[in-house]
């Protein structure tokens, strides 16, 4: 049995899709257990009003958040027993396997960084995020590809995004299945002297890697391509990538809405366009997506997004039973011991 404990404090949205979406997977086939952390009345009352499978879902009453405008360091430090800390102690303890929170990311990886340990070789977690691409990815044909760092660690050295490259590999083996992962190192050339001085020295490492499946430098162009289905930078710039795709998303349904409420022809466009904006509107789902994980720890940590609803909760809880079943931990640490002797 899999026990996640979901920290349903500080989301955009507040308690309710966070305690919707642990409803929901606990009436799907299974015996994942979702223990919720947060303020006792609040989800209780929730859990009053929605179906589930009480045998799945447990409570535990911690009345503290981190809010997404709170400073992440001052408001664990007021906050001793805040939901997220709660939380990530459970899994800690071994009273969980794996922790979900869809709150402050600084404070997700924060309370992971006070909690945790990191892994024999890593120096610095890593924040994942799924990228929409247009080639897809593995058995299951994933429309999208991961990307890390994407804001845990702004300036990286070469071991650091050798570290990257090879967590995010065994991410990508565990969860979308795909037994090789194609890695590219971001930089603004596919030359292996292109690049900060990091990258270029990071190239070099991982091209002499059995590790990972190396493919070397790629351009931004390569990313919503998808050349590679794994994409390894430093947090500053991966956090831009991210938004700037969270941007264009918004921005296209925006100029669509607005095309449709204005002259006849352009919805006579939009009718033979319409295809292409739903496959659009796909690639650009992130709820589908659920959530994506913090890497570098010796627990398991997913972050879902502020905004999350109920169908992406459930999709992050997925993602993170999944997670545990399929022993992510231990095959990141078998990663990082065949990558330890690059230099």
């Amino acid at each position: 049995m899999i026990r996640i404990a979901l920290d349903v404090m500080g989301a955009d949205g507040g308690v309710r899709p966070l305690v919707e979406g642990a409803a929901q997977l606990s009436m799907e086939r299974g015996e994942t257990v979702v223990v919720l952390v947060g303020d006792d009345r609040a989800i209780r009352k929730t859990l009053a009003s929605v179906a589930h499978d009480a045998q799945r879902i447990e409570v535990v009453h911690a009345p503290s958040a981190v809010l997404s405008t709170d400073n992440p360091a001052e408001a664990l430090a007021l906050m001793p027993d805040a939901s997220i800390l709660h939380a990530a102690k459970l899994v800690l303890s071994a009273e969980a396997d794996v922790l979900v929170s869809a709150g402050n990311t600084g404070a997700v990886i924060l309370a992971a960084a006070r909690t945790f340990t990191r892994l024999p070789g890593v120096r610095r977690s890593a924040l994942a995020a799924v990228i929409p691409t247009l080639a897809t990815h593995g058995p299951h044909k994933d429309p999208f590809a991961l990307m890390l760092d994407v804001g845990a660690t702004l300036e990286c050295s070469a071991d650091e995004l050798v570290g990257f490259a090879v967590m995010g590999s065994a991410y990508s083996r565990v969860v979308s299945e795909i037994a090789r992962p194609r890695v590219g190192l971001l930089s603004n050339g596919t030359e292996p002297r292109k690049g900060t001085p990091a990258v270029v020295e990071a190239h070099a490492m991982l091209a002499r890697s059995a590790a990972v499946d190396f493919a070397g430098n790629i351009e931004g162009l390569d990313i919503p391509r998808g050349s590679v289905d794994v994409v390894v930078c430093d947090g500053f710039v991966g956090n831009i990538v991210l938004k700037m795709f969270e941007g264009v998303a918004d921005a296209a349904k925006t100029l669509a809405k607005d095309a449709y409420a204005a002259r006849l022809r352009y919805k006579l466009g939009l009718m033979l366009l319409s295809q292409g904006l739903r496959r659009v509107r796909e690639l650009t789902d992130w709820q589908a997506y659920g959530g994506a994980p913090i890497l570098g720890f010796d627990r398991l940590v997913i972050k879902a997004h502020g905004r999350s609803n109920a169908r992406a909760v459930r999709n992050a809880l997925r993602v993170a039973t999944k997670t545990v079943e399929r022993a992510l931990v231990p095959k990141i640490e078998e990663g990082l011991r065949a990558a330890a002797d690059l230099r």
